[in-house]
């Protein structure tokens, strides 16, 4: 089944563009550890999903790229047809001269409804190109207007024009120490409103992604490029072509209806994390070698910890002990609960992995069996260079800190009126404020109770 991607202001742009570049070179990679039948399948499936053959001689990106300035589409474009391997098409991106000035009711309010004609359009017309529509995949920020704002006004416009499709939201988490004066009024009112028309929110913090870019890939000059590399990497590694496990072969199933069922058992639960073990500069990975009980030891630590990578884990924390009822505020300090998790292999030797780790019901919340709380998916077909890797998707605790950060400092903000003429002016008032901040206290208040 095709996904179609939406890429939304610049960071959703620049996101967009290194996540096709990752899939391309991922797909024309040969890896040597798998059948070439396999391979072929996989590569079949990816292209299917992913991109559309037309008569031209490249694959062309199934994604609409809208911004509110040239500039930043202009070159994705640009460095997509030259790299030769793929390409977007002519037809399907919309921008405008002059940007939202990182205001998110410019970009809801105003920038939205006035494009909303063009730009569905350019939506329907690449789903209409799909055979199998599985949904939707859109990138965007929150901290700034196009991204933030528009972003969310196109993805209610989505859940309108196609009721019964998935959506799911890749959302750019704001530095903490901040890119934008209102980056968490822009905040909380992307998280609210994206909640009410989304069905998952999978959620990448730049310190994190800045951290791994650092720790992890020796990288001294840290550019958005590097961070967005890294960020296409771990989304390739979700949604490359995999097996659900005692699934049967063939990779037709639909990964964003199957992520879903997964993941959301719960309308009240929508926020996704993703973690990846290993994660090494190219140059290293000839001289590294990995076991599957070794990677998944630190990636259910990690998930546990809720540490965002394989360094500087906390390996104190332990799950509660089985039949210690205690409640749920009682729980060991800093342990993650998690609501439903899964778990993606590739490469060597993945069919005889050992997953029971992952099945314990204290990492679970207690009202869901431990048996639909955990998936799988696995493929022999090794990922980007990598002999043997692991992601993990999780609907989990990993965000209430920073949401908790997130909502309190926009509040204060609120409380003394701070730049609030700067929204009432586009039509966004302080009703609407206060709607959003409950929205979010409600998501803060279930996700604590876990």
């Amino acid at each position: 089944m095709s996904i179609v991607t939406v890429q939304l202001g610049q960071c959703g742009n620049q996101i967009g563009h290194e996540v096709f570049s990752a899939l391309c070179s991922d797909i024309r990679g040969t890896h040597g550890l798998c059948s070439k039948e396999e391979n072929q399948s996989y590569q079949d499936c990816c292209k299917e999903r992913f991109f559309c053959q037309e008569e031209s001689a490249v694959p062309v990106a199934r994604a609409v790229l809208v911004d509110m300035e040239p500039k930043v589409i202009s070159q994705a474009l640009s460095m997509a047809a030259s790299s030769g391997l793929w390409s977007y098409s002519s037809r399907s991106h919309f921008c405008q001269k002059q940007g939202s000035g990182n205001n998110w009711a410019n970009g809801y309010c105003v920038h939205g409804p006035r494009h909303k004609e063009a730009i569905m359009d350019l939506v329907q017309r690449e789903a209409e190109r799909c055979d199998r529509l599985g949904g939707f995949f859109t990138i965007m920020s929150m901290a700034g207007g196009t991204g933030s704002g528009l972003g969310a006004f196109v993805t209610q416009c989505l859940r309108d024009a196609f009721p019964t499709s998935f959506i799911l939201n890749h959302v750019i988490w704001p530095y903490g120490t901040g890119e934008v004066i209102v980056q968490n009024y822009n905040s909380v009112l992307t998280l609210s409103h994206l909640y009410h028309s989304s069905d998952a929110l999978l959620v990448h913090e730049n310190d994190v992604i800045h951290k791994i870019c650092a720790q992890l890939m020796n990288i001294k000059q840290i550019s958005f490029r590097d961070v967005n590399q890294v960020l296409a990497h771990q989304l390739g590694s979700v949604f490359q072509p995999a097996q659900p496990a005692g699934g049967g072969s063939g990779y037709s199933r639909n990964p964003l209806g199957d992520l879903m069922e997964s993941l959301v058992p719960h309308p009240e639960f929508r926020m996704l994390g993703l973690r990846n073990i290993p994660q090494m500069p190219e140059s290293s990975l000839p001289y590294s070698t990995f076991s599957w009980p070794g990677l998944l030891k630190h990636l259910r630590q990690m998930l546990i910890a809720n540490a965002p990578m394989e360094e500087g884990i906390d390996w104190q924390v332990r799950p509660p002990q089985p039949g210690s009822s205690i409640p749920s505020t009682n729980k060991p300090l800093h342990f993650n609960t998690s609501i439903a998790n899964l778990l993606i292999l590739r490469g060597k030797d993945v069919h005889s992995v050992d997953l029971g780790s992952f099945q314990d019901p204290s990492l679970y919340t207690s009202w869901l069996n431990p048996q639909d709380a955990f998936n799988a998916w696995k493929t022999p077909r090794a990922f980007n260079k990598y002999e043997k890797s692991a992601a993990l998707v999780s609907n989990s605790q990993f965000l209430l800190k920073p949401l908790d950060s997130i909502v309190g400092k926009a509040w204060n903000m609120f409380a003394s009126k701070a730049y609030l003429h700067q929204y009432t002016k586009f039509g966004i008032q302080e009703e609407d404020f206060l709607d959003c901040f409950t929205t979010l206290e409600q998501v803060i208040s279930s996700y604590t109770n876990l």
